[in-house]
This record gives C-alpha cells, sequence and structure tokens, in this order.
C-alpha cells in the first residue's frame, strides 16, 4: 500500500513519519556524499564544521548564520544553511513538536524562523532551490505547523519537480492545493498521484483525493430533525451542536434523529 490514510487525522500521522523518514534518509544518504542529485551541495554540507549532531551544536550553528545572514542579506548560501539547522533544531525534541506531530508553541516560534530563513534563501535562489529542504518544509507549512497550506504547495511543487515519480509526494501536493483552495493543481496533482500509485492502490487513492476535494477542512457536518425541522451545522469547542435550519422534507411532528456526514 503506498499509505494507508482512513481519515484525515491518520493522514497526519502518515505524513509526520513520512517526513521523519525523510530527514533520516536525506541525512543518511546525502550527508555521508551518496546520490547528492538534489540542491546545491546536500542537507549535510550546513554541519561541516559541527562537533557532533547534537541540539547545542545546531544552537551554534544558528548563532553563525543569523549573524552572517545579518552581515550578508544577499548570501543565498547562508540563509539555505540557517533553514537547514532550524529545522534539525526542531527535530526529535517535543519542546518544539508532540509525538502526534503538532508543533508546539516555541515550535511555531521556530517554524516561523525556518519559513523566514526559507523565503529568503529562495528568494535569492529561485532557479533551483534545493529540492530536499522543500521537502522537509512542507512539514513546517504543514497542518501540525504553521497551517499555511498555500506554501507548502509551493514547495511541493519544487519537491516533486524533482522527483517525479514519486506518488506520495504528488498525492501530498494534491491534498495541501484542495486545502489552499487551488482546485487546478489539486486536481493536475490527483490525477499523477494516481497514475503512479500502484495498480492495488489507485481506486483508494482517487477516493481519498476526491473526499479532500470535496471536504478539504476535514471537519465534519452533522444533520440533526427535531419536530419535523431539520438542522446542519458543526460543532464548536464545547462539542455542541450548532446549526441552523436546512429547508426539506419535514419528518412526522415529534420524532428526532441525528446523523453526521463527512
Amino acid at each position: 500500500m503506498l499509505f494507508d490514510t482512513r481519515g484525515r487525522h491518520r493522514r497526519r500521522a502518515v505524513r509526520v513519519i513520512y517526513i521523519g523518514l525523510a530527514c533520516i534518509f536525506l541525512l543518511g544518504f546525502v550527508g555521508l556524499g551518496v546520490g547528492g542529485g538534489f540542491g546545491s551541495g546536500g542537507i549535510f554540507s550546513a554541519f561541516t564544521n559541527a562537533e557532533g549532531g547534537s541540539s547545542a551544536s545546531f544552537s551554534a550553528q544558528i548563532k553563525k548564520y543569523q549573524k552572517l545572514t545579518k552581515k550578508e542579506p544577499n548570501n543565498a548560501s547562508a540563509w539555505e544553511n540557517l533553514t537547514k539547522n532550524l529545522l534539525h533544531e526542531s527535530g526529535g525534541s517535543e519542546t518544539y513538536v508532540t509525538s502526534t506531530g503538532q508543533a508546539t508553541a516555541k515550535g511555531k516560534e521556530l517554524f516561523k524562523e525556518a519559513s523566514h530563513a526559507w523565503e529568503s534563501y529562495v528568494a535569492l535562489d529561485s532557479a533551483k532551490p534545493n529540492a530536499e529542504l522543500a521537502q522537509l518544509m512542507e512539514g513546517v507549512y504543514g497542518e501540525g505547523g504553521l497551517n499555511e497550506p498555500a506554501k507548502q504547495v509551493e514547495v511541493l511543487q519544487i519537491a516533486v519537480a524533482a522527483r517525479p515519480t514519486d506518488a506520495a509526494l504528488y498525492a501530498a501536493l494534491a491534498e495541501a492545493a484542495y486545502k489552499a483552495h487551488n482546485t487546478r493543481v489539486g486536481d493536475l496533482a490527483s490525477e499523477k498521484a494516481v497514475s503512479l500509485s500502484p495498480a492495488t492502490d489507485r481506486t483508494r487513492v482517487k477516493d481519498e483525493l476526491a473526499e479532500v476535494k470535496a471536504n478539504p477542512s476535514g471537519e465534519k457536518t452533522y444533520t440533526t430533525t427535531t419536530n419535523g425541522k431539520t438542522y446542519a451545522g458543526k460543532l464548536n469547542a464545547k462539542k455542541e451542536l450548532e446549526a441552523t435550519e436546512v429547508k426539506t422534507k419535514t419528518a412526522p411532528a415529534g420524532t428526532t434523529t441525528t446523523s453526521k456526514s463527512k
């Protein structure tokens, strides 16, 4: 199976695992000089002078590149390395990201810094930005991070351009595009995701992406019929139904039914 995503929360959990594995592989292969086909110099190039992979050394590198970007604001490499180190600082610690993939308050602040560094880097190196780094930025802009689907679309478009046969990346792009209300990009990415998926998964992938297109927010709509009147709405923070009357065929007086739909 390409990815088991029955339900929006499971999709988010799978995405967290996917991004985590991506980090491991990028560090393992590119960091050791294997398969450095993406970007400029590989994701590990920022740490050639670091003493090990501790959080302390990431912090030192962050300070180093923060100073450098202030001194040389047009230095694309400095912004790229600052982005990398900010992302590494956020990884593997529940100070920034919980075990369920949700950014903490400190995590969101760090992600905002990473977003600023990334955007500064891309503005200076827009011709061929680091595709590996773009893929990692998806987590920053995803639901568990800053929840900015339009920016998530931008980084995923960079990632799929470098990995044009990756069905999972196209599926992620389609989902982000639908959430950003960019139906055209969503439909194109959805078609690619389905066509690139194993034959046994195509129907499921197509159905799941169609579900996201129809209901990009993932919120459930509840309906209830009381004394012949039908109401529809969503649950508030207290799990109370906030509904308005829907004009429909009346039911026998005195009956009460409740249903829900995605």
